[in-house]
């Protein structure tokens, strides 16, 4: 992409005559049409540009509306550019929306072939990977079934199916990594994989960082259609994670609040993990007005949002303590990361225990990024091993050890 600009205009829906004249009318005499503004347009992109190496996996994030998925309709030529240009160098394909061109009333062993088709693939070419395709979507008893008929989670599985057998030289991937259950996810995931490994290029968009940390080399972050920064993509992720983070007006109204959080390993701030290793938790908090015993509480959570673990600097043996306006206390946390492999949410409050007050809390503060050579499912890991195992082993053989 090069100084691309996208402009959306915001617009009415008239379901009736009776509205239609009169906004038509009013339009005709409005000043801001007289003068060729309108208030109603706005820049869902600007000035973004960027290039991706040949066999480069480049992730972009950014919050819900940032243009993340603005800007992958453009390179996918679904949407025009309003300035600017882009080139694609190469077959491309994208899973934008998995299950589009799918018809209700075609089986799906005929959608496959449907939307094979769409995604640029040959007859030929369905044929030969159709067995895949349906062992991949792990719908063999249904595949002849008419897909009116599928669940919503079928009928995702069968989509990415498709689409993840196109052998395209650049791949655009838009938060379609999320379907069906977690065995289905995490085909998805060594899929996407070897599709990095066999050369293709690839950009992805996803809010699942864990997913971008994992599968790309470099990222973008965007903010309200502005590129904030292009860069290693643990670099992006702690800018973004970090950027919510800062001041809010709401804040400045607390009398105590969360100022800053810093996750690190051994080698400075990080965001990514081995399961086992040890993190420590920087954190300061500043009053604005006198407050006192004071606690400061962390706690992770997984991506349910269900609580797995929760301490403070109270209950670890630390006194309260009190601030006086501008003052800030600051402490560290050292924590074992005896969890699975995953993506996990770091919560941090300011609490007096005595009266059962919150005076801030962010959850999550941060999010950290779990990796486990051990097959380990669930919360915790409890890094386990086979001791012993065969055909006539006797409970002596167990005393014996």
């Amino acid at each position: 992409m090069d100084q691309v600009y996208k402009k959306f205009r915001k617009g009415e829906i008239f379901d009736s005559l009776r509205d239609l004249i009169p906004a038509v009318t009013g339009k005709m005499f409005r000043q801001q049409e007289i003068s060729g503004k309108d208030e109603r347009e706005f820049w869902a992109l600007q000035d973004i540009s960027f290039e991706v190496r040949r066999g480069e996996a480049f992730g972009i994030v950014g919050h819900n509306g940032a243009g993340k998925s603005t800007a992958l309709k453009i390179l996918s030529r679904i949407m025009k550019p309003t300035k600017g240009r882009m080139i694609v160098n190469g077959r491309l394909s994208a899973l934008i929306e998995v299950s589009a061109g799918f018809h209700q009333d075609l089986t799906g062993r005929e959608n496959i072939f449907l939307n094979g088709t769409i995604l640029g693939m040959g007859k030929r070419e369905i044929a030969s990977k159709l067995d895949q395709i349906i062992a991949f979507s792990g719908l063999e008893e249904f595949i002849d079934t008419p897909v009116k008929r599928y669940s919503s989670g079928m009928y995702a599985r069968l989509g990415f199916s498709v689409a993840a057998h196109v052998d395209p030289e650049v791949l655009i991937v838009d938060e379609v990594l999320s379907v069906g259950d977690y065995v289905f996810q995490q085909n998805c995931m060594n899929r996407m994989r070897s599709v990095i490994n066999s050369g293709t290029t690839v950009l992805f968009v996803s809010h699942n960082l864990k997913a971008v940390t994992e599968l790309c080399q470099r990222a973008m972050l965007l903010d309200h259609g502005k590129t904030v920064m292009i860069g290693p993509t643990d670099t992006v992720v702690r800018r973004y994670l970090n950027d919510a983070l800062k001041p809010r007006e709401e804040d400045a109204k607390k009398a105590v609040c969360i100022s800053q959080v810093r996750v690190r390993d051994s080698s400075g701030e990080q965001s990514t993990f081995e399961s086992g290793d040890k993190a420590w938790i920087d954190i300061e908090i500043t009053a604005q007005e006198a407050v006192e015993k004071l606690a400061i509480v962390v706690w992770l959570t997984d991506t349910n949002q269900y609580e797995i673990f929760n301490t403070s600097t109270e209950r670890l043996g630390q006194p309260s303590f009190s601030l006086k306006p501008g003052q800030t206390y600051r402490c560290t946390f050292e924590l074992t990361l005896n969890v699975a492999h995953g993506e996990f949410g770091l919560c941090v409050a300011v609490h007096r225990y005595n009266i059962q007050k919150s005076y801030d809390q962010k959850c999550p503060a941060t999010s950290l990024f779990v990796g486990s050579s051990t097959a380990a499912r669930g919360a915790v890991n409890c890094f386990p091993k086979i001791v012993e195992a065969g055909v006539g082993i006797t409970d002596s053989t167990y005393v014996s050890r």
